[in-house]
């Protein structure tokens, strides 16, 4: 396991990809969103979206990440869900034209996309920063040199909860992380054929990421949620409010199963578990 120190986060561009576990964006109500984007191939995820661009001088640019808070929105009747992801911060390389020509991942943390569930979003960003605290890494994560489903990923697992009253429901399916639709190599081809061709338009969520990457003076590093999990029937139907507590979790199946760790958070003792990288955040 290895530190991810916050502070060093604030040079790393963020970026996540949509669609990339079968059922969620249907779960999130966001399936009739993309019903002008053409996918790459049948199975692949609908895109890539920037959730944080350094030096950026719009929201882009605020600084959104937490390893332990989760600030809401300052708008009232806003619908707020966890998205229990594995994130991948990874090392990027340019060509002389600032497109990214390689993506080298060095570890894998629980990541909380958060997002607001906003009717008429123009921009998937735009359901994504709302300011300081609305997105959330843990502070310890996996080292790896690879997200392929025969390796790095091969023994994770990405579990999701919510605490409520001193109840721990959970909020995502226990899921596999090498049951993401693209892994490893696939998955980052696919990635920097997006960053150089994806360009977005008035009638998608999509946006030119690789173009913002070259305009924000092409950081070295990335953190990627590579996609968020299906939702139990609760996770689903419960949004956030103050005073509730998210909780995700990566870890290693190899070592706790998924009754292990529902146990160990319905006790408050996951931080004790064994080979994981946990992320836990008080809503304010």
């Amino acid at each position: 396991m290895i530190d991810v120190n916050l502070s060093g986060l604030r040079s790393v561009a963020g970026i996540g990809v949509a669609g990339n576990f079968a059922g969620h964006l249907e779960q999130a109500g966001e399936a009739a969103d993309f019903a002008n984007v053409v996918p790459t191939a049948a199975e692949a995820p609908k895109g890539i979206f920037p959730w944080y661009v350094p030096g950026r001088d719009d929201f882009l640019g605020v600084f959104p990440v937490t390893h332990d808070l989760l600030r809401l929105p300052d708008e009232p009747g806003v619908s707020l869900q966890i998205e229990p992801e594995a994130g991948v911060l990874a090392r990027l390389s340019y060509n002389a034209s600032g497109w990214v020509t390689a993506v080298a991942p060095e570890a894998v943390v629980a990541w909380n996309d958060c997002s607001i569930r906003r009717e008429g979003a123009r921009k998937i960003s735009h359901k994504k920063n709302w300011g300081p605290a609305s997105k959330g890494a843990a502070a310890r994560g996996f080292a790896v040199h690879d997200i392929d489903a025969g390796g790095a990923l091969a023994p994770l697992r990405i579990a999701s909860f919510m605490r409520r009253d001193g109840r721990a429901h959970a909020y995502g399916v226990d899921s596999r992380a090498r049951g993401y639709s693209y892994a490893g190599t696939v998955l980052i081809d696919w990635m920097i054929d997006r960053l150089r061709n994806q360009e977005g338009a008035d009638d998608t969520p999509l946006e030119p990421v690789g173009r913002y990457l070259d305009a924000a003076g092409r950081p070295d590093h990335a953190l990627i949620g590579i996609g968020a999990t299906r939702y139990t029937d609760f996770g689903e139907s419960t949004y956030l409010v103050r005073g509730d507590e998210s909780v995700v979790i990566v870890y290693d199946e190899r070592d706790s199963s998924p009754e292990a760790v529902a146990a160990a958070v319905a006790d408050g003792a996951e931080d004790a578990l064994p080979s994981a990288s946990v992320l836990r955040q008080r809503v304010e």
